[in-house]
C-alpha cells in the first residue's frame, strides 16, 4: 500500500503553511483588533489592490459644505457651492524574513521535542506582527527620525500637524527638561476638545452604537496616570471604567485600561520617543495618540494563493541537512494626511521615564 506525502516545496503543502501566516500574523498584532474594511474603523483596510494590479491606491476626501445655502426670494443659481476634495496615497512593497533550522533526521532535530519547521512558521508570525505593529506606531505617531521603509510601512512617515505640549511648549526637547510635563487626565480633555472643534473634526468610532475616541499610552505614561495624587485623576477612570458592561460586546475594549471622556484608553510600549525641532530623539519624553475613524490605513498585494497575502518557500541546503523557511507579502501602512494635515489623529508629548 501507498501512502500519499507532501515534501518539501509541495504546492499545496506551502499554499496551506501560507494560509496560516495569513491568519495567524494579523491576529497577533496589536492593532488588528481595530481593523476593519469601513470607514469607521480607526485604520481601514483599502482591498483595491487586492485583485488589482498597481503598487499605489488614492484615498479620496470630500469635506463638508460651508455654503449658506438659499431661501424664499433667493436665486439658487450663481449660489452653488463647488464640492472640496483631497487624496491621498497609499504605497505597498515587499516584506520578507526567512529562519534557517537543521532538517529532520539530523541529531538537532533528534535532540529536541519540538518540531523544527513549526517553530520557523511561529517565529515569522511573531515577526511579521511585531514588525506591523512597530510600523503603525511610528507612522501614527509621526516618528520622522525613521526612514528605513521596512520601519514605515513603505510610505514616507510624516511629522504630526500639531503636538499637544504642557504649557504650550512649542518644542518636545522643552518637555524632555521639564520633570513635571507627566501624562494626565487634563491632556484627554484638551485632545478631545481639539478633536472635535478643528476642521475637519476627528470622527469618532462608534461602538455599539456610541460615539468613542481611542487613545494609546506607552507604559511610563500609565504609571505616571495611576500614581497622580492630584484630586480627580486616576480615581475617575476607575468609577467610569467600562461602565455598563459595554467592554463585553466590543473587541476594541478587550485588554483596555479604562474610559474617560468617551475615550477608551489603552496602553502600547511602541510608541516612540518625542522628536526635537532640529530632529533629535528626546529620551525622556514619549509620545501618547488619540486617534479616531480612518486615522491610518493598510493594504496588502494580490494574493498569492486563495485566502492569503503570504508566500511560503522552502528550501533545502547542505544535501538536505538544513531547512530554510521564508515568508513574503506585499504590503503598507500610512497615516492619514489630508490636504498637509493629519486626518483622525492628534499626537501629545509628555515627559516620561522608566520608573
Amino acid at each position: 500500500m501507498t501512502a500519499t506525502t507532501f515534501g518539501v516545496n509541495d504546492a499545496l503543502s506551502n499554499k496551506l503553511w501560507a494560509k496560516k501566516l495569513n491568519s495567524e500574523a494579523l491576529k497577533e498584532t496589536y492593532f488588528g483588533k481595530f481593523m476593519g474594511e469601513g470607514s469607521s474603523n480607526m485604520i481601514q483596510r483599502k482591498t483595491e489592490l487586492d485583485q488589482n494590479a498597481g503598487d499605489q491606491v488614492t484615498i479620496g476626501l470630500r469635506v463638508q459644505l460651508k455654503g449658506d445655502g438659499t431661501t424664499e426670494g433667493q436665486t439658487l443659481t450663481g449660489n452653488e457651492e463647488g464640492l472640496a476634495t483631497y487624496s491621498d496615497k497609499l504605497t505597498i512593497n515587499e516584506l520578507a524574513h526567512a529562519v534557517r533550522v537543521r532538517n529532520k533526521n539530523t541529531i538537532d532535530a533528534q535532540r529536541v521535542p519540538f518540531n523544527l519547521r513549526n517553530e520557523g512558521k511561529d517565529g515569522l508570525v511573531d515577526w511579521f506582527a511585531d514588525r506591523f505593529d512597530t510600523c503603525m506606531a511610528n507612522q501614527l505617531a509621526g516618528n520622522t527620525v525613521v526612514t528605513d521603509p521596512r520601519y514605515t510601512g513603505n510610505n514616507v512617515i510624516t511629522a504630526p500637524t500639531t503636538v499637544w505640549r504642557k504649557a504650550a511648549a512649542t518644542d518636545d526637547a522643552t518637555i524632555n527638561a521639564d520633570a513635571t510635563a507627566v501624562f494626565n487626565l487634563g491632556i484627554i480633555d484638551a485632545l478631545v476638545e481639539r478633536a472635535s472643534t478643528m476642521s475637519p473634526m476627528i470622527r469618532p468610532i462608534k461602538v455599539n452604537g456610541r460615539k468613542k475616541y481611542l487613545m494609546f499610552l506607552h507604559d511610563y505614561q500609565v504609571t505616571d496616570m495611576r500614581t497622580s495624587t492630584s484630586a480627580g485623576q486616576w480615581l475617575d477612570i476607575q468609577k467610569a471604567a467600562l461602565a455598563g458592561g459595554i467592554g463585553e460586546n466590543s473587541p476594541i475594549y478587550t485588554g483596555a485600561l479604562g474610559e474617560y471622556n468617551d475615550v477608551i484608553l489603552h496602553k502600547w510600549n511602541r510608541l516612540p520617543n518625542g522628536i526635537s525641532n532640529a530632529g533629535v530623539v528626546q529620551p525622556l519624553t514619549r509620545r501618547a495618540i488619540l486617534c479616531g475613524a480612518q486615522a491610518a490605513s493598510v493594504g496588502f498585494g494580490k494574493e498569492f494563493s486563495k485566502g492569503s497575502h503570504y508566500k511560503w518557500v522552502e528550501e533545502l541546503f547542505d544535501y538536505e541537512r538544513e531547512l530554510g523557511v521564508s515568508a513574503q507579502t506585499v504590503w503598507g501602512i500610512k497615516k492619514s494626511v489630508f490636504n498637509a494635515a493629519d486626518f483622525g489623529v492628534l499626537v501629545a508629548t509628555t515627559y516620561a521615564a522608566a520608573h
